[in-house]
């Protein structure tokens, strides 16, 4: 937050109110070429995270745990892109790229808050498949309504908690070396970059807690699908097998690209220096994966399917 200046000889500190969000380099054609791109992806990302939370309210079939925990994710990465996405396209032609330190901290905030309450939420409905495939007597009493929105909540607490760490811990930093980020939006690894102080706390803080999360996280998912795929084999009805796969496999897939993306960010050494990797990497885990998730759910999703064309016939009748 600190600028050096010279002041009769000596070196002083001189207060600056803005970060210059760099972005992505090249000419105009490429800025251009990069602002359509960010616009469709961000397009798709909020019609369809938007007919994926309509469809799920409006049909009274989708009602369950299993699409309650999928509306939920929907909000949370409609938000999520909505944090990044819209600043990011009016930079990319804008002539000064600026963004101020309350504002760069805010963004920060809500992205870590968002992305760790996804994990959260990820975790948490491989715990929902867990149980309606292994349990499924206990099931019905286990994710009633009450259960579902105590973990629900739970999601948010545990990404208000790292939120508030990682923002807290690195906000307080004293940035005097620059003030250009050399990203698309704030983001710890090029704050760090650009910070003076020592920032060892800050760095272990993001492998511990992070990779904590993260590492735990997979973890448990993994078991609740070692367990899942267990009970899958013994079953004897095929068409059975063939839904619960199907079911699981989209859960699996996003998971899969979510923590693969967020653990090359964050949960490994190097991350921090690797700027130019890093924002390629952030693309794909803040534009593309809220984009695909409710691709993946839908078109992997017989219910979620037959629910779309009963609103569209719905809505063609009235």
């Amino acid at each position: 937050r600190f600028m050096p200046s010279h002041s009769n000889g000596n070196l002083s500190m001189a207060y600056f109110q803005d970060f210059v969000l760099e972005g992505f380099g090249g000419g105009l054609e490429t800025q251009a070429l990069l602002f359509a791109v960010f616009l469709a992806l961000y397009m798709v990302t909020v019609l369809g995270n938007i007919l994926m939370i309509i469809v799920i309210t409006l049909d009274a079939r989708l009602h369950s745990p299993m699409y309650f925990f999928l509306k939920n994710l929907s909000f949370v990465d409609l938000c999520y892109s909505s944090v990044i996405a819209p600043n990011a396209l009016a930079n990319f032609f804008s002539s000064s790229k600026v963004i101020t330190f309350a504002g760069c901290a805010t963004q920060f905030f809500f992205l870590s808050l968002l992305a760790t309450t996804e994990g959260f939420l990820l975790g948490v409905m491989a715990y929902d498949r867990f149980m309606a495939i292994c349990s499924p007597l206990r099931y019905p009493s286990t994710m009633c309504q009450s259960a579902c929105t105590r973990l629900v909540l739970g999601a948010y607490c545990g990404g208000c908690f790292n939120s508030v760490v990682q923002t807290s811990f690195t906000f307080h930093l004293p940035f005097c070396s620059s003030n250009r980020i050399n990203h698309f939006f704030c983001d710890v690894p090029p704050l760090l970059q650009i910070a003076c102080g020592n920032t060892t706390i800050n760095e272990l803080l993001l492998f511990g807690i992070c990779g904590f999360m993260i590492v735990g996280l997979a973890f448990v998912i993994l078991i609740s699908y070692g367990y899942i795929i267990a009970t899958i084999l013994r079953m004897r009805s095929g068409a059975g097998r063939r839904k619960i796969f199907s079911t699981c496999g989209s859960h699996m897939t996003v998971v899969t690209l979510f923590f693969g993306t967020l653990f090359v960010m964050y949960a490994q050494p190097g991350a921090i220096e690797s700027m130019e990797q890093g924002k390629v990497v952030s693309v794909f885990y803040t534009l593309v994966i809220p984009m695909l998730n409710p691709l993946i759910y839908s078109l992997r999703n017989k219910d979620v399917k037959e629910a779309v064309q009963r609103l569209g016939q719905k809505h063609m009748t009235m």
